[in-house]
């Protein structure tokens, strides 16, 4: 009696959870029903539980296969299943012209981006092939008045900016309705550089110097505008700079040279191609010279060769850039100066050479090539190598 009394409440208890289980388990309900009644006529215990078990067993694969995953599993899965197919495409990156990289005119950029960090300005370009025919012989190379320019010499500039504030109009609602009444979108100053020099390094006859050597300081203001012209096929505004620039070449008399200026330049800017990656751009570069006393100025006529601006334009075409610079004085004699540039990267004919640097060719013919050569007309044809470009 104690022994029946033991095993009964155990089997109760052992039925009652494989009752469960069959309950909780997605089945077919015919097969579970029938099945379940086939179970409960057998008259022996061992094999009664032996048949609850079966339908359990055969159920367990089947629960575990409909298990709801959760989401971090849903992600891990996902992410294998991305690797053996390959990434989805993502979301294309923003292009940005040339003007746009020139002037950090980003319109997500941190308002402390780039701070005193040096950026390039105009080219930066190495000439070991500068050949003049028609050097300026009024001046001397140095105190021998015996020295006399080569036809052929070096030229080369180095030309960087760094910004020294950026953003300068910091209250939100101030922006607003600057941009909403004027169309400027910020405000940032820089600082910049750049040197020409003329440099006779195959005139050893006098000691290969520098013919000439134009420093340039600026400051500048840039009023970033990014506006669609009207009426151009979606050209922009993309800047104005105003500014203060000197610029003179360090000699004493009678070869100083020197003068500075209230500036005012203006980018306009046009993106085409395919892919829209090619630029044209037009920037107006005027300027006011300030007046100096007659006994202070070293060149009181540099206006007269010089004028009051130079027009560039420049086109980013398939990673080649043309350029072509004019300006003129605006007067009778009309004298001016037109350049012409034409640079590749040298990646362009083997791509184990540097992408930033560029085979490059100048002409150049007209006045004010340089200060010492202002009021001579020069007509010279470079060839060398481009250090910095924007593409």
């Amino acid at each position: 009696m104690k022994t029946i009394k033991t095993k009964k409440p155990f089997k109760a208890i052992l039925t009652c959870i494989v009752f469960l289980l069959i309950a909780a388990l997605p089945s077919n309900a015919a097969e579970t029903e029938d099945g379940l009644a086939k179970c409960a006529r057998m008259k022996n215990d061992t094999e009664r539980l032996r048949c609850f078990d079966e339908p359990a067993k055969r159920q367990i694969p089947l629960k575990e296969s409909v298990i709801l995953k959760s989401p971090e599993e849903e992600t891990q899965e996902f992410a294998a299943e991305e690797k053996e197919i390959g990434r989805l495409p993502e979301a294309e990156e923003k292009y940005f012209s040339v003007m746009e990289k020139q002037w950090d005119l980003r319109s997500d950029k941190p308002k402390e981006r780039n701070i005193f960090v040096l950026w390039p300005y105009r080219p930066c370009f190495f000439l070991p092939l500068a050949y003049n025919s028609s050097p300026n012989d009024s001046t001397q190379l140095d105190v021998d008045p015996r020295a006399k320019a080569q036809y052929n010499e070096v030229k080369f500039q180095l030309s960087f900016k760094f910004k020294i504030w950026s953003d300068i109009i910091r209250s939100e609602e101030i922006r607003k309705f600057v941009e909403k009444n004027t169309g400027i979108r910020g405000i940032d100053v820089w600082l910049a550089y750049t040197q020409q020099s003329f440099w006779q390094l195959y005139n050893s006859a006098f000691s290969a110097p520098f013919r000439d050597t134009n420093y340039e300081p600026e400051l500048l203001f840039n009023f970033d505008m990014q506006q669609i012209i009207p009426g151009l096929m979606g050209t922009k505004l993309q800047f104005i700079n105003i500014g203060f620039n000197h610029q003179s070449n360090g000699r004493a008399e009678p070869l100083s040279r020197s003068w500075n200026r209230i500036v005012a330049n203006f980018g306009l800017e046009k993106i085409f191609g395919p892919e829209k990656k090619d630029n044209f751009d037009l920037l107006l570069k005027t300027w006011w010279r300030l007046p100096e006393n007659d006994e202070d100025d070293d060149n009181p006529d540099l206006s007269s060769y010089m004028g009051y601006g130079e027009l560039w334009g420049t086109l980013y075409w398939k990673n080649q850039r043309f350029a072509l610079m004019l300006r003129n004085n605006l007067r009778s004699e009309n004298k001016g100066a037109v350049q012409l540039d034409w640079s590749i990267p040298l990646s362009s004919f083997n791509e184990s050479l540097a992408k930033k640097i560029s085979l490059y060719v100048q002409y150049f013919n007209g006045y004010g090539e340089s200060l010492l050569d202002y009021n001579t007309s020069i007509n010279r044809i470079s060839a060398g190598l481009m250090l910095a470009d924007w593409r």
